[in-house]
């Protein structure tokens, strides 16, 4: 590490230590094991010079290192400007489609600070928790360099709740770039996405942790720990998400279906619709008690508007036109939250910008949850 932290300043939460430490037994027996990745664009590798300069790649590199008698297999469900809202729809076939046996989950920079986040982390926690009785979870915290701010307030009462080790850039990296040890330019290029100094930092940061377990499996006396009843009002673990691969929308008006092939999981505009036709609408039929909208905001403009309306009466604005400028943004609009458990009447509708657009409004998906 070019920089020196205080590694252990980033244990947030020990954690229950019983999977981990029945993950690492099995990794010493010479066992075929699969380790999971999910968050944002940290978590993708984003401003690292190559893939395997990523914090991700390179904690999978220790185990291969330290366990070589092991064979690892390596699945990175990172996806850009993405937050656990998304990751609860799609960590079936991302992630757990592949039968990790390890999970690192990272959304702290891109999740907020509230109840609705709090809920979705924990149905996203939840989800890969009651996956299989012996994935280990860990969870880690990145931060803002510019403020220090992240959703660890919210991620650490789920950490603490459910007892799961969770590790800390806003209480090891963050303190020392305060004291002027090292400057946030050093290791971020933007005072977020780390650079290649940055993800060795955070890769050193986790391997320490799991160099000390590792040492101390021996004394570490753990035992299994029972799912508990929800934190919140959980109405994100259940959720589904609807594109063109396996929902037939009732449709009026010129919507195509985007049939382009998705060579990646980042490339999150793709199994979706589109159209420019202002009046054009498309409906769905759905159950839960949470439904969103998921579609693209760009950076091209004018684009569409339009209107989500659940039911005849629950009514959001789309607005396409993206205010930032680093590219178009897969963005989602909560449209029902907390309502009854119902079958419901989903449409969306152009309704402005339509003339003069230069991009079609695209629907990525809509997602239901409960």
């Amino acid at each position: 590490m070019k920089f020196q932290v205080n590694c252990e300043n980033a244990i947030a939460n020990r954690g229950n230590l019983y999977r981990l430490k029945q993950f690492l037994e099995r990794a010493k027996r010479g066992e075929k094991l699969n380790i999971g990745f999910i968050g944002g664009s940290i978590t993708m590798g984003c401003a690292a010079t190559t893939p395997q300069k990523a914090y991700a790649w390179l904690i999978y590199e220790w185990f291969q290192k330290k366990f070589p008698q092991s064979e690892f297999s390596y699945i990175n469900a990172g996806i850009g400007a993405t937050t656990s809202q998304f990751a609860t729809a799609r960590a079936e076939s991302d992630l757990l489609s592949y039968k990790p046996d390890l999970i690192f989950v990272e959304f702290s920079v891109n999740d907020e600070s509230n109840e609705l986040f709090l809920e979705t982390f924990e149905g996203l926690i939840r989800k890969l928790y009651t996956f299989d009785q012996k994935t280990a979870i860990i969870m880690l915290n990145s931060v803002r360099y510019q403020d220090g701010g992240n959703a660890e307030i919210q991620h650490g009462e789920i950490a603490r709740y459910y007892d799961l080790p969770q590790i800390s850039m806003q209480s090891s990296i963050y303190p020392e770039v305060v004291r002027g040890r090292f400057r946030s330019s050093d290791i971020t290029v933007d005072d977020l996405h780390p650079n290649d100094v940055g993800h060795e930092m955070v890769a050193e940061i986790v391997n320490y942790f799991l160099e000390k377990v590792l040492q101390n499996l021996d004394v570490i006396k753990d035992e299994p720990v029972l799912m508990k009843k929800p934190l919140t009002d959980n109405h994100y673990e259940h959720a589904c998400r609807y594109q063109n691969c396996n929902a037939t929308p009732q449709i009026t008006g010129a919507w195509m279906k985007d049939t382009s092939e998705q060579k990646s999981i980042t490339e999150v505009f793709k199994n979706g619709w589109y159209a420019s036709e202002k009046g054009a609408s498309i409906t769905f039929e759905t159950e839960g008690t949470e439904i969103a909208i998921q579609y693209r905001k760009s950076v091209k403009q004018p684009a569409p508007i339009a209107e989500a309306v659940v039911d005849g009466k629950y009514k959001v604005e789309l607005n396409a036109n993206f205010e930032e400028t680093w590219g178009d943004c897969l963005y989602i609009d909560t449209v029902l939250r907390h309502a009854d458990y119902a079958k419901h009447t989903v449409t969306i509708t152009l309704t402005d910008h339509c003339e003069d657009a230069v991009v079609p409004f695209y629907l990525a998906s809509v997602i239901s949850s409960y």
